[in-house]
C-alpha cells in the first residue's frame, strides 16, 4: 500500500484555519482500519503513547515526552522536535531524544533549520520517509561528533491548523527502514502531540501573563510606598530583568540635551553602565521619545545602536515609559548574544508592563509632589512661628535683661546679665539662619556640590538643635560629577537623618574629601559623618546603612561605619566613598 493511498479524506473543518483536534485525531485513527494484522496489533501501544503524550502541561517537558514516546512507538534510536520560529524561516528550539547531554555539548550549536534537510522540511511541511538521508540531495551533512544516521522519518506537527514544527525520527532499530505502518502510527501520534502542545502553550501563556501581572503589582507597590525614588526605579529594572529572562534590566530617564541617562540597572555588574548617557543623535532615541517601542534582533551588530554597552548583547527590547502622552523614560531588557529572540507574546506583555510602570511612576511623582507641598507648607508655618513668636519673645527677654543690667549695682551681676544678652543675640541669629533655610525652596539651591552640602547641614540644624561642624578638602565642585554628587547628597541626608532619629548626639562633624585614593587606586570622594551619640546597637535596624552601601556599590564604591567622636570612641562614624 502506498503512502498516498493510505491517506484519509480530510473532514469538514468547523471553522477556517481551526480544525477540531478531536475530529483530526478520530480521522487519523480511522486511517488504520483495514490495514494489516501487524499494524492492528500495535494499536494498544499507540493508544498508550497518546495517553502518555497528553499528560502534563509544561511545554518543554511535553516536547521531551513526545520525542521519547515517538521513538519507542517507531522503534527509533533517535528522535527530535524542531520548533519553527514565528517567521517560519528557521527553528527557535530543537528538542532531542537519544543524544546524551555530554554528546550534545560536543556537537555544540544546535540546528537552526535554515539549510539542509531540516530547512527543506520547514519550507515544505510534508511527511518525508528516507532509507538513506545522506544520499538525499537536500542533506547538508552532519557536524563533528554527530552520530551517523541513515534511515529517517519526518512528520509535521500542527497546532490549531498551523505548523508548530516537525517530528524527526532516525535509525530504526535492527537496521531496517521505516515502513508505512510506522508512518501511520507516527502521524496519529503527531496529531495527538499537536493537541497536547496546544494545551501546553495555552497554559504557558496564562502562566506567563500571571507572572507579568504579579511583576506589575510589585512595581506599583514599590513606587507608591513612599520610599526612595532611586530604589523604586531599581525595582522596575529588577522585575523587568526577571520577567523578560534577560541579561539586564535598565531604566533610562531623559536628559536636558535630549538624550537619556541610565539611572537604574539590574545586572551582574551594574557599575559599568550606571550613569551612561545615550546621546540624542542615537537613531533609537528619537523613536523612544516619540513613544514607540524598538525591538532589535542583535544589539551588537545593529547599526542603530551607537552605545559601546550593546556589544555584549543580542536580542533587545527598548520600551518607552509613557503615560498620558508623556514619555517619562525608557525600559531596556537585553539578552546575551546567541540567546533566543523575544516572542510576539513577550513583546506584548513587556509593552504592557512598561505602560503600567509608567503609570505608577506618574502616580508616585504626584504623590511625592503632594508630600513635598505638605512639607513646604509645614516649613513655612514653622518659619513664621519662629519669627513671630520665638524671636520676638527672645528679643523682649533681651530688652528686659538689658534694663535689669543698667539698674544693677553689683558688677558681677551686670557682667553675667551682659553675657546672657550676648548669648540671646547669637541664638536669635542662629534662628534667623534656620528660618532662611526653611524658606529656601529646592529650585533656589545652586548646583555646586559644596553649597548643596551646606544646605543639607543647615536644614539638619533645625531638628538637631545645633549645627553640625563641616570641613571640605579638595576642589569638590570641579571634580565630582553630577551622578556621584547626587548620591553623596542622598548619603549625607540619610546619615544626618539617622543621627537625629537614633544617635541622640550633641556633636556631629561632616567631612567631604575629594583628594582620596580608593582601595584599587582610583581617585575618589569620601564622605564622613561622625557623632558622639549612643552608637549602633546590636540587633538594631540596618535599612539605612544598607541603602547607603547599595548606593556606593552601584557606583563602584563602598560604605562602612566605625567608632565615633565621643569619649572612648562613643558614637558612630559613617564612611561613604565612590570613584570620581
Amino acid at each position: 500500500m502506498s503512502l498516498q493511498e493510505s491517506q484519509p479524506q480530510e473532514p469538514q473543518e468547523p471553522s477556517p484555519g481551526t480544525p477540531d483536534p478531536l475530529v483530526a485525531a478520530t480521522q487519523a485513527a480511522r486511517s488504520l482500519q483495514g490495514l494489516s494484522t501487524e499494524l492492528t496489533a500495535r494499536v494498544p501501544q499507540l493508544l498508550e503513547a497518546m495517553r502518555s503524550v497528553g499528560t502534563g502541561l509544561e511545554l518543554h517537558s511535553t516536547l521531551d515526552r513526545i520525542c521519547e514516546t515517538a521513538a519507542e512507538l517507531a522503534n527509533a534510536r533517535y528522535a527530535a522536535i524542531g520548533v519553527v520560529d514565528t517567521e517560519g524561516r528557521g527553528l527557535s528550539d530543537f528538542v532531542t531524544y537519544g543524544i546524551s547531554s555530554e554528546l550534545a555539548r560536543k556537537i555544540g550549536h544546535r540546528p537552526d533549520g535554515k539549510r539542509g534537510l531540516l530547512g527543506a522540511l520547514i519550507s515544505h511541511s510534508d511527511t518525508v520517509q528516507l532509507d538513506d538521508l545522506t544520499k538525499d540531495p537536500r542533506s547538508a551533512g552532519f557536524p563533528p561528533h554527530h552520530p551517523p544516521m541513515k534511515t529517517f522519518l519526518g512528520v509535521p506537527i500542527r497546532v490549531q491548523g498551523e505548523i508548530f514544527g516537525n517530528l524527526y525520527l532516525a535509525e530504526k532499530d535492527g537496521g531496517g527502514a521505516f515502513n508505512d505502518y510506522d508512518v501511520h502510527m507516527v502521524r496519529v501520534l503527531a496529531t495527538e502531540a499537536g493537541i497536547a502542545i496546544g494545551n501546553a502553550r495555552l497554559y504557558e501563556a496564562a502562566t506567563q501573563r500571571e507572572r507579568w501581572i504579579d511583576g506589575s503589582v510589585a512595581v506599583t507597590t514599590a513606587l507608591l510606598s513612599g520610599g526612595d525614588a532611586d530604589d523604586a526605579l531599581a525595582v522596575v529594572a529588577e522585575q523587568a530583568r526577571h520577567l523578560a529572562d534577560s541579561s539586564a534590566g535598565i531604566v533610562m530617564l531623559p536628559t536636558e540635551d535630549g538624550g537619556m541617562e541610565i539611572v537604574a540597572v539590574s545586572a551582574e555588574n551594574p557599575a559599568t553602565s550606571l550613569g551612561v548617557v545615550i546621546p540624542a543623535e542615537s537613531p533609537v532615541m528619537d523613536r523612544l521619545l516619540q513613544g514607540e517601542p524598538v525591538f532589535v534582533d542583535d544589539a551588537a551588530s545593529d547599526p542603530r545602536m551607537v552605545s559601546k554597552l550593546t556589544s555584549q548583547y543580542g536580542p533587545c527590547m527598548m520600551l518607552p515609559l509613557q503615560s498620558g502622552g508623556r514619555v517619562l523614560g525608557a525600559l531596556v531588557t537585553p539578552r546575551a548574544r546567541g540567546k533566543r529572540p523575544f516572542t510576539e507574546a513577550e513583546r506584548t506583555l513587556a509593552t504592557q508592563f512598561a505602560s503600567q510602570a509608567a503609570l505608577a511612576l506618574m502616580m508616585a511623582e504626584a504623590q511625592r509632589d503632594r508630600e513635598r507641598l505638605a512639607v513646604f507648607e509645614d516649613r513655612d508655618r514653622i518659619a513664621r512661628d519662629l519669627h513671630d513668636l520665638v524671636i520676638q519673645r527672645l528679643f523682649a527677654t533681651g530688652m528686659m535683661l538689658e534694663g535689669a543690667q543698667r539698674r544693677s549695682i553689683v558688677p558681677e551681676v551686670r557682667d553675667g546679665v551682659g553675657k546672657a544678652v550676648d548669648e540671646l543675640d547669637v541664638t536669635i541669629q542662629e534662628i534667623r539662619t534656620a528660618i532662611f533655610a526653611l524658606q529656601q525652596g529646592p529650585a533656589e539651591a545652586p548646583s555646586g556640590l559644596r553649597t548643596r552640602v551646606l544646605r543639607e547641614i543647615n536644614m539638619a540644624a533645625v531638628p538637631l538643635g545645633f549645627k553640625p561642624a563641616h570641613r571640605f578638602l579638595g576642589p569638590l565642585d570641579a571634580v565630582v560629577g553630577e551622578l556621584v554628587g547626587k548620591n553623596l547628597i542622598a548619603a549625607l541626608r540619610e546619615a544626618l537623618s539617622n543621627a537625629f532619629r537614633h544617635a541622640d548626639a550633641s556633636r556631629i562633624e561632616v567631612v567631604v574629601d575629594s583628594t582620596i585614593k580608593l582601595a584599587d587606586g582610583r581617585p575618589g570622594v569620601r564622605l564622613e559623618v561622625a557623632d558622639d551619640g549612643v552608637g549602633i546597637p546590636d540587633g538594631g535596624r540596618r535599612s539605612g546603612l544598607r541603602n547607603l552601601r547599595r548606593r556606593a556599590e552601584a557606583l563602584g564604591g563602598a560604605s562602612s561605619y566605625g567608632p565615633g567622636i565621643g569619649d572612648g570612641g562613643g558614637g558612630t562614624t559613617l564612611v561613604w566613598e565612590a570613584p570620581l
